[in-house]
């Protein structure tokens, strides 16, 4: 497996390397919703926990490799961001995870285009295995796994402590390079459905 970092682009979104181009677009997606952050995610990305967050982790991932970041376009503008994690090539597997989108562009085209890019990139590049974890707790993100085709596998029974104290349980799923094609052909086919303008 040979996963770049590099700009994805379908009709509906454009992932480009996420850089300080898009941090103040990045921060206004991410302040547009406080409750998701303060319930559901591992850690923060709210007030000047966004700037710690950028300069601790985004900034030092990129460069090492271990994440590899995308800001999500949607016209032309940064409504988000989700990334490769972990990429193991001696094992051809990768997570596609971090991602947020801002509230106005959930529940339509974004995510399964998004992901769409993700997947289509992980196994072209040569990737066996694509892995997705979500919060036990995170129902809309659980059903939005499932309905890209993705397979439960199992639940990490107090796998994490989330940034407010929460222990976490992780439900984990999986795409495998056997799977992919049945997959993109039934994303390719449910994304056919939105507009892309």
């Amino acid at each position: 497996m040979n996963l770049t970092l590099q700009i994805l682009e379908n009709p509906w979104v454009r992932l480009e390397p996420l850089g300080v181009e898009h941090k103040e677009a990045l921060r206004a997606a991410c302040d547009a919703d406080p409750d998701t952050w303060n319930r559901l995610y591992p850690y923060s990305m709210l007030g000047e926990a966004f700037d710690r967050r950028w300069d601790d982790h985004l900034v030092k991932t990129q460069a090492d490799g271990s994440w590899m970041q995308y800001a999500v376009m949607v016209g032309g503008r940064c409504m988000g961001m989700t990334c490769h994690i972990g990429a193991d090539a001696a094992n051809a597997s990768t997570e596609v995870g971090g991602t947020y989108y801002h509230p106005q562009v959930r529940g339509g085209a974004v995510n399964p285009a998004a992901k769409r890019l993700m997947m289509g990139h992980a196994f072209d590049a040569g990737a066996r295995r694509v892995v997705y974890r979500v919060d036990a707790i995170n129902a809309r993100s659980r059903a939005a796994v499932l309905k890209l085709g993705a397979v439960q596998e199992g639940i990490l029974r107090q796998d994490r402590v989330t940034w407010t104290g929460r222990i976490r349980d992780t439900v984990i799923f999986s795409v495998l390079a056997e799977e992919w094609p049945d997959v993109r052909d039934r994303l390719d086919a449910r994304l056919s459905s939105f507009d892309p303008s």
